[in-house]
């Protein structure tokens, strides 16, 4: 008597060494943040040119006159998707020791734009520009942190399959933006620095052309990876031969074929 050829099942399996799945959202964030903070302060820009200097002043100025909420809700809007982001990055990429540090720090930065908005940049009677203590704090949590970021996350990057491949390019935005942080402390944000009166430029440059298209490339590879479904794996049915029945694989079976799936939905 012919017995009945097993039918395979498909099955769902994970592991706590797989990265969670994410809503595209939060991938989304790390790309419209920096293309709506960069594309609402160039705007400005252009129709401030009898009040501020890009080259001279850094973006942050723009705060200051009639119009400055639009620069305060910029930093705002610009925090909060990068805390987003900063949430998506962790979900989606393989947990490891440590590699939370990557995504705190990213977070961290977020927090430090909102910051820059709720204590913005005033003229004082005598027409001086004041830096309140308070966007001093954000700033500097932002520039200061930010490539902190970029180096822990190139460390967790290494130990995923899915990130491996742009560790050493953000490792090297990451080292990058310690020597250019460095640089604008010592030569440029001081009175009286050799290149003080390009302040503007110097920023503009960081967050154009080293720091925001970091972020955007991890977000556009974070796009990629959350639109992934789950893996499969084929299992078989059991025959029992004589009863014209099929009886599913024992579950401890499926458990030690798929392991930490049904414990995780067990427990």
């Amino acid at each position: 008597m012919a017995t009945q050829q097993p039918d395979p099942v498909r099955v769902d399996v994970g592991s706590p060494c797989t990265p969670r799945s994410i809503h595209p959202a939060f991938a989304w964030a790390g790309i419209i943040g920096p293309v709506l903070f960069t594309a609402t302060f160039l705007v400005q820009e252009a129709f401030r040119r009898a009040t501020y200097d890009p080259l001279a002043e850094p973006v942050s100025a723009l705060e200051v006159g009639p119009y400055g909420w639009i620069q305060q809700l910029n930093f705002v809007i610009f925090g909060v998707l990068t805390i987003g982001h900063a949430l998506g990055q962790h979900a989606g990429m393989r947990p490891t020791r440590g590699g939370v540090a990557g995504p705190l720090l990213l977070g961290i930065t977020g927090v430090g734009a909102v910051v820059s908005g709720a204590f913005p940049l005033y003229d004082d009677p005598a027409g001086i520009t004041q830096f309140p203590p308070g966007h001093l704090a954000g700033g500097l949590t932002f520039f200061l942190i930010s490539p902190l970021a970029l180096i822990a996350l190139s460390v967790r990057m290494r130990h995923d399959p899915d990130w491996h491949r742009l560790a050493g390019y953000t490792l090297a935005c990451g080292l990058a933006l310690v020597s250019i942080d460095a640089f604008t402390l010592g030569f440029v944000l001081p009175e009286g620095a050799a290149l003080h009166d390009w302040a503007g430029l110097v920023q503009h440059l960081t967050i154009l052309l080293m720091l925001f298209p970091a972020r955007i490339v991890m977000a556009m590879r974070l796009v990629t990876t959350s639109r992934r479904k789950p893996p499969h794996r084929v299992l078989p049915h059991t025959h029992s031969p004589g009863s014209g029945l099929t009886s599913a694989v024992p579950w401890h079976q499926l458990a030690e074929s798929a392991p930490g799936t049904f414990g995780r939905g067990m427990s």
